[in-house]
């Protein structure tokens, strides 16, 4: 048994916002609850995942394991050259929530 509060498992979600990509990660905790770590370094507690999932898809966001590569080209990106941020921990990949996809505006 891990420990509490341990989460119990985490997406990754994207949004495009002109040529950049804003990234959201959504960990589901043990108990129920969720919570979203965001581009602005925010972490965003919700009750349940569905709350999280609904607060990311009004937002405009898509679950990353679930785009595919026509997907992708619609958002205006390459799928094979998109890639969650990595980190051992939030400050780590706080740089990376946020993405210019270069070219133009």
């Amino acid at each position: 048994m891990s420990h509490a509060g341990a989460p119990a498992h985490e997406q990754w979600w994207l949004a495009t916002l002109g040529r950049n990509i804003v990234w959201a990660r959504l960990r589901v905790r043990e108990a129920g609850t969720a919570e979203v770590f965001d581009a602005d370094g925010n972490t965003l507690a919700y009750d349940s995942e569905d709350t999280a999932r609904a607060a990311l898809l009004d937002a405009e966001f898509v679950e990353y394991e679930g785009l595919d590569a026509d997907d992708a080209l619609e958002r205006g990106f390459d799928l094979a050259e998109v890639r969650p941020p990595t980190g051992g921990d939030d400050a780590a990949m706080r740089p990376q929530m946020f993405v210019s996809l270069g070219g133009r505006d």
